[in-house]
């Protein structure tokens, strides 16, 4: 993998399937990134898309998993690739120490694997500038680029697998019930690769670890 930055480990290679419908730049953050907490340590929490199995792009291999991420030194790497306006400005508005679930993605069984934290805010993401990477965006200047990543660490993996399809019929029993999951964003706009949750939405999920597969 190219990674030009002097950084500690491999960066991710987000999937791009949100590329396809990006929207014009939004300056401000959509009122949907209010979180329900209280208290004076206020944390966000997220939900973040990459793809575990192997998918070339321009002779780049578009793969990273959860366990690529605990290979990595300090089981740290920048969350490069991001390019959809409201995914980077969700990348933007994360805070040090911001708990995220590691979801897999465009995979034969997708769902959520584990948890990691983040380890330093939002700053350039430097796959804008390399004409390789098929992240490249010549319209990105470097005095002033328009994409934005972060660096994220492993925490731990999940103590078992939540898939998609039992997200999903939570989801959808929510609705009718107001419960948890009623409106969260891996339904209501699933293209988003970078995806903020509500605290009541991250603890229920955290919750699904200790129950039976549905």
């Amino acid at each position: 993998m190219q990674d030009k930055k002097k950084l500690s480990g491999k960066c991710t290679k987000t999937e791009n399937s949100e590329s396809s419908s990006v929207k014009p730049e939004n300056s401000s953050l959509e009122k949907t990134t209010t979180f329900k907490n209280s208290g004076k340590n206020l944390s966000n929490y997220w939900l973040m898309k990459s793809e575990p199995e192997s998918r070339l792009e321009k002779g780049i291999d578009m793969k990273f998993s959860i366990e690529d991420l605990k290979a990595q030194p300090k089981q740290t790497a920048c969350w490069d690739g991001v390019r959809n306006y409201q995914a980077r400005n969700f990348l933007r508005a994360m805070k040090l120490e911001d708990e995220a679930f590691f979801y897999h993605s465009n995979c034969k069984q997708p769902g959520i694997v584990g948890l990691m934290k983040i380890v330093k805010e939002a700053y350039p993401d430097h796959t804008q500038f390399e004409k390789s990477n098929p992240h490249y965006d010549p319209s990105s200047k470097e005095d002033n680029p328009k994409w934005s990543m972060v660096d994220v660490q492993f925490v731990r993996m999940m103590k078992r697998f939540i898939p998609l399809g039992e997200l999903k019929t939570y989801h959808q029993a929510h609705k009718g019930t107001g419960g948890p999951l009623q409106s969260m964003a891996l339904f209501t706009r699933q293209r988003l690769s970078v995806q903020p949750l509500t605290q009541e939405e991250f603890e229920f999920i955290l919750s699904l670890e200790e129950t039976e597969p549905s």
